[in-house]
């Protein structure tokens, strides 16, 4: 299952920072600023993300048949982790905490529905799912 974790913890990486770079672009106007940003979360929320499959895993809860509602709770406790990091980062950088603040606030939105097609995604393939009880951290 750690396999997995890993391939999920990068593979959300690379969306979340693209997303990150984008969004930091278009609201500084800054390329740099963006990549800068999307730069520091590659390191903080790869661990993150990480610390949170491994803790959404050990719970054990929702399991069974209601894989939706358990990837609805992930996408909203993970956001909530994300958002805070990405405001930090953003406001840390940029030197400017309105700058954080509103980079923090639209990524909320981009990032529940990016994150939320990727639990999906992960649901759906085979990957390194426990083989024991057919099952993956995600149903």
């Amino acid at each position: 299952m750690r396999k997995r974790h890993i391939a999920k913890t990068i593979t959300w990486r690379i969306v979340g920072t693209l997303d990150t770079i984008l969004l930091g672009y278009l609201i500084t106007g800054n390329f740099e600023t963006g990549l800068h940003i999307g730069g520091a979360e590659l390191i903080t929320k790869m661990i993150l993300y990480y610390f949170h499959e491994r803790i959404w895993y050990n719970l054990r809860i929702f399991k069974d048949g209601t894989s939706r509602f358990r990837h609805l709770l992930k996408t909203i406790t993970w956001r909530s982790v994300g958002t805070i990091d990405t405001i930090i980062l953003s406001w840390w950088i940029s030197g400017n905490a309105e700058i954080g603040l509103a980079i923090g606030g639209l990524e909320l939105f981009t990032k529940l529905a990016l994150y939320y097609l990727h639990e999906r995604f992960w649901y759906k393939i085979d990957y390194d799912k426990d083989k024991k009880t057919n099952t993956s951290e995600t149903k």
